[in-house]
């Protein structure tokens, strides 16, 4: 499984989760978005705005979109892929080909220990990915 650990320091979650919502789609990929329902319910209404011109299929809790955003880390729409977006690390997450986890300096603790938690495990490939100062992501040591 591949884990990509994401360190929001240049761009908030509200303009990075779009992009990565898209790659995934254009690799014809599925997606489940985890979060506490209030950073859901935003995540949701953010779907439907953040580019005038496109268009994400989205839905919430229990639907069979391509991209659904639940607060439990259960692919009822068959993703293979996660995104952890509020910081929290859920050890269901394993069972997904691909996580992204997404942090921020608040969290960064959290994160630390999730890495060292994982480090060692055969079947994880970890790559930590920091923004620069114009939000590209540039992968860490």
């Amino acid at each position: 499984m591949r884990i990509g650990f994401y360190h929001l320091t240049a761009m908030p979650l509200e303009r990075a989760l779009p992009r990565i919502c898209e790659r995934v789609l254009s690799e014809g990929g599925r997606l489940l978005i985890v979060a506490a329902s209030d950073l859901a319910e935003s995540l949701d209404a953010l779907l439907w705005t953040y580019d005038p011109v496109s268009f994400l299929p989205h839905g919430r809790e229990g639907g069979d979109q391509p991209v659904l955003i639940s607060e439990e880390p259960e692919p009822t729409n068959g993703a293979a892929n996660i995104a952890l977006a509020d910081g929290q690390w859920r050890d269901e997450a394993l069972a997904f080909e691909r996580i992204f986890y997404f942090f921020d300096d608040n969290r960064i603790g959290d994160a630390r220990t999730a890495w060292r938690a994982l480090k060692g495990r055969e079947d994880a490939d970890l790559s930590y990915w920091k923004q620069d100062e114009r939000g590209k992501w540039i992968e860490g040591p």
